[in-house]
């Protein structure tokens, strides 16, 4: 029988929402493995912290940064140093140095300040990806920089004296004040040189005009995270989960973090892996929760009801998984609950959605 981790990013509603989206849904399953537990745990998280709980989680999950000190630690310090496991994700292994994701993005002015537009939204075809990419390499070369080629969206750097610099996700960026969220610490200053450069020298390139033509928003930056050694790869000690990270709906980054076997992988056939743990995570609410859109995010956890939340209960009835962990969480908060075919028979809990509720 296998034990199950079920990481719903975003899952948590925010608290001013909470009970009406609460009463929209229509996921009973989701109500009996939140209802009939056996352990649950609710933890504060810092809401301005420069990458979100699931991102520092991961990284925890894989063996790339220390677990927290205690389980009431509201992880101030929380960091993704994931870069070098999703540059081997892609294979493109490196021996030696510091490196960083990369992420050409879409600056936009708000009212009052600078904010970075959700990645997703870039809609950066490969060729055009390709013509930025090669015409920004020399800048970085000139400085003895590495910066490499993944996908449209995901690009890396090799920044070894950079290795100090304190730096945010895109997703816990993104229509946030960009003044908050820069890069800080040793060479900050460097940084933002070399980003004023880039930013001239796309500001005009024929690859955004023609997007602008298109009534695309043009790739006027770039922004990098998740500072990690070459060295840093995942583990499958302590956790057991590396080796069964599956990941569904996630953004490229984080689907490098699994193997190709586990991409998008559904639950029957992830039982079919064999193993006797496997951490899932579904990425299907982070968008629609970063943009606040409620209807989208009611629809995506109604489809998690049919693909994941009702199969994963009935797997545990039948005795085909022997528990189940779910972890729910946004930006200011993680909620932890561990199911199993025992506490499936606590009749007297009946089945509520309440524990969405702060």
């Amino acid at each position: 029988m296998k034990q199950i981790t079920l990481a719903l990013p975003y899952a948590l509603p925010p608290a001013e929402l909470a009970a009406d989206l609460q009463r929209a849904l229509q996921t009973p399953a989701l109500a009996a493995l939140l209802s009939r537990t056996g352990a649950r745990h609710v933890q504060a998280c810092d809401a301005g912290a420069r990458v979100l709980p699931h991102e520092s989680w991961l990284a925890v999950q894989l063996g790339l940064r220390a677990q927290p000190a205690a389980p009431a630690d509201t992880d101030a310090d929380a960091s993704a140093p994931l870069a070098g496991a999703v540059l081997h994700g892609y294979g493109q292994p490196a021996q030696e140095g510091h490196w960083f994701i990369v992420h050409p993005i879409h600056v936009q002015m708000a009212r009052t300040h600078l904010s970075l537009a959700d990645p997703r939204a870039l809609a950066l075809a490969d060729d055009d990806a390709r013509v930025l990419f090669e015409a920004a390499q020399p800048y970085f070369a000139e400085l003895g920089k590495e910066l490499r080629y993944g996908d449209a969206g995901t690009w890396f750097l090799r920044a070894d004296d950079w290795a100090g610099l304190a730096t945010s996700s895109p997703d816990s960026a993104s229509s946030m004040n960009l003044s908050d969220l820069m890069p800080e610490g040793p060479n900050a200053v460097a940084f933002r040189k070399l980003q004023n450069e880039i930013q001239m020298l796309w500001y005009e390139h024929p690859v955004n005009q023609a997007r602008q033509a298109r009534g695309l928003p043009p790739v006027n930056s770039f922004w990098i995270w998740g500072g990690a050694p070459a060295a840093a790869q995942p583990q499958t000690g302590s956790t057991g989960a590396a080796g069964a990270l599956a990941v569904n709906a996630g953004p490229a980054w984080m689907m490098a973090l699994a193997r190709p076997a586990l991409r998008d992988v559904a639950l029957a056939e992830l039982l079919q892996q064999g193993g006797a743990q496997a951490t899932v995570v579904c990425a299907a609410l982070i968008e629609p929760g970063i943009a606040g859109d409620w209807s989208q995010w009611l629809a995506r956890m109604q489809q998690l009801e049919q693909d994941w939340f009702a199969p994963l209960l009935a797997a545990l009835q039948t005795g085909r998984v022997g528990s189940a962990t779910l972890i729910l969480n946004h930006r200011g908060a993680s909620a932890e609950f561990t199911t199993s075919k025992l506490a499936q028979r606590k009749f007297w809990h009946k089945h509520t959605l309440k524990n969405l509720l702060p």
